[in-house]
């Protein structure tokens, strides 16, 4: 009894699996089209997401945290720095590593597109949405939210 209740559980993860990729791909589509970020590369705009998130970083982190190889990085921050959406600057703890950190250019430009995809997606909610679903929606995320970070 307990192979056929494992059994069935293994399904229903399979099952959900498949439902939140396919509900994940068509929502980021549809951020897609909100982007306001269209000049920049799906890791550049990564990169300033992170940034904005979690403050200065260096290149081997963010080579890290978007699990990417560092000569990648090393591409992906100089475009940024050339656009003016981050600056490096000598590590106060450790002169000889470089930070990288959002400028004001690129912290607006993070800020305006992400308040405009949220507004989207809230609205958007709200529209379709009764009071259960939003926090039913909120569980489901937090717990996809700790399956990402395992």
């Amino acid at each position: 009894m307990s192979e056929s209740i494992d059994a069935l559980h293994a399904e229903s993860a399979v099952r959900a699996a498949a439902d939140v990729r396919i509900a994940f791909s068509r929502l980021k589509r549809r951020l897609k089209e909100l982007a306001t970020d269209e000049d920049l590369t799906p890791a550049q705009a990564s990169v300033l997401a992170r940034l904005d998130a979690q403050g200065s970083a260096s290149a081997s982190e963010l080579a890290t945290g978007e699990r990417g190889s560092p000569q990648f990085m090393a591409k992906t921050v100089e475009a940024l720095v050339r656009a003016d959406l981050v600056v490096r600057h000598p590590d106060p703890l450790d002169g000889r590593r470089q930070l990288i950190t959002l400028t004001v250019v690129g912290r607006g430009r993070r800020q305006g597109d992400r308040w405009a995809r949220q507004e989207w997606l809230a609205q958007s909610l709200q529209e379709r949405c009764t009071e259960q679903e939003l926090r039913t929606i909120s569980a489901a995320m937090a717990l996809l939210d700790e399956v990402a970070r395992s």
